[in-house]
């Protein structure tokens, strides 16, 4: 009977104990998750005319392999499956209902672009499959009470074009500025947070040009807004249309104070193929650390993502900013699974994505953090001013930070 009771009493104690903690009674999961793995789902422009943001989703890729190697996350293989959307919208809700329906993966990460993101929102949300850490600035992916499944990551554009109109008004004596954007609500995102940063000075904006993905060149847009009398110049841009720009301003022998938007701000995939000299000068915002600039070299974070270039990416381009950028947010999803830890459900995710405060990610720039809350998907706020010199660019100023739009 002594026995029997130290039983019941033992039994007893591991109920109240596994009331009293639930997590660690049973382990849970939706699709995508299970003891071994974790089914991650990416789109990526591989091909196209943003092509050179391809580099992203190969270092995602490479990081996770890493990852893997060292024995993955709490025990569980990170398998990241990404698709080519040549930065078109109808492929990516082709590619994206693939990864949902046919693949089973348990969330969206760093899907890129502002048009490819926008075609894809409702149905993620309307599925509440997370569509986390998207690779855009756009406002749009701040809006929990709207979208609660759906969470950016990088500094949004309407803060970053405050922040360039404030410095222009700052700095520039009386400023006629010029505008080249793309036609869609990536441009018109820059455009519209430029124009609430100037304030009742939006008339000093003399021209806008446009361009579309599709366009082969704007060397005719540079030309007309040369020929504007602009003394400052916004340039919103990808890749491949801002290293045009630069050097078509150049060639023209226009030399406005001219804005680069930090999407486009990569040593390796803009200012090479622009030439550094038609680049002096340039400014634009930074919140990561810039893999060519001698003053993080020996930096430990630094130190460690070119171990990860040599071993995993080797084909990489240390000049491109876009690895740095693709090793930090993926640094920031690494937590948010940590966090996570067995109770890897849709709803846990967005959770633990939308709880993170004051976190230190490796290769943001010293003062820059990630904070999350659930009223608050803006997760980096706050920026440095950098300008073109030499081969880098370089740094000045104190830390900025914005409001969420």
């Amino acid at each position: 009977m002594r026995t029997y009771r130290l039983m019941l009493a033992g039994a007893g104690a591991l109920a109240l104990a596994l009331a009293a903690n639930p997590a660690s009674a049973q382990k849970k999961y939706d699709e995508g998750a299970s003891d071994t793995e974790v089914r991650i789902g990416n789109t990526n422009p591989y091909s196209g005319p943003a092509s050179a943001y391809g580099t992203i989703g190969k270092s995602i890729q490479a990081f996770f392999k890493m990852i893997n190697d060292k024995g993955g996350i709490n025990g569980r293989k990170v398998n990241i499956i990404s698709y080519d959307d040549g930065y078109a919208p109808p492929k990516t809700v082709e590619m994206v209902r693939k990864l949902v329906e046919q693949d089973k993966v348990l969330f969206l990460f760093q899907t890129l672009g502002t048009p490819p993101n926008t075609a894809i929102h409702k149905y993620l949300n309307g599925k509440k499959v997370p569509q986390l850490f998207v690779a855009t600035g756009a406002s749009v992916w701040g809006q929990p009470e709207k979208y609660p499944w759906t969470m950016g990551w990088q500094p949004d554009y309407v803060t970053e074009g405050v922040i360039y109109a404030k410095h222009i008004l700052a700095n520039v004596k009386d400023a006629k500025i010029a505008v080249l954007m793309q036609n869609d609500d990536y441009g018109r995102d820059y455009l519209n947070g430029f124009k609430k940063g100037l304030g009742q000075n939006a008339n000093k904006i003399v021209q806008v040009a446009t361009y579309e993905v599709a366009d082969p060149t704007v060397d005719s847009q540079i030309i007309a807004l040369k020929n504007s009398g602009a003394n400052v110049f916004f340039n919103i841009t990808t890749p491949k249309f801002a290293a045009q720009a630069i050097k078509k301003a150049n060639e023209l022998g226009w030399k406005p104070a001219h804005y680069l938007n930090s999407v486009s701000a990569s040593i390796g995939a803009v200012i090479k193929p622009a030439g550094f000299e038609a680049s002096q000068g340039i400014l634009t915002a930074s919140y990561i650390k810039d893999a060519t600039d001698p003053q993080w070299k020996n930096d430990a974070d630094m130190k460690a993502w070119n171990e990860f270039m040599d071993k995993h990416y080797p084909q990489g381009d240390k000049t491109s900013t876009f690895p740095v950028y693709a090793y930090a947010v993926s640094s920031t999803l690494v937590e948010v699974l940590k966090r996570a830890g067995d109770n890897l459900t849709r709803a846990n995710i967005m959770k633990q994505a939308a709880s993170l405060k004051d976190l230190e990610v490796p290769l943001l720039l010293p003062g820059i953090k990630v904070n999350t809350s659930p009223s608050d998907f803006y997760p980096i706020q706050s920026v440095r001013l950098a300008r073109m010199k030499g081969k880098i660019f370089e740094l000045f100023g104190d830390v900025l930070s914005g409001e969420a739009p």
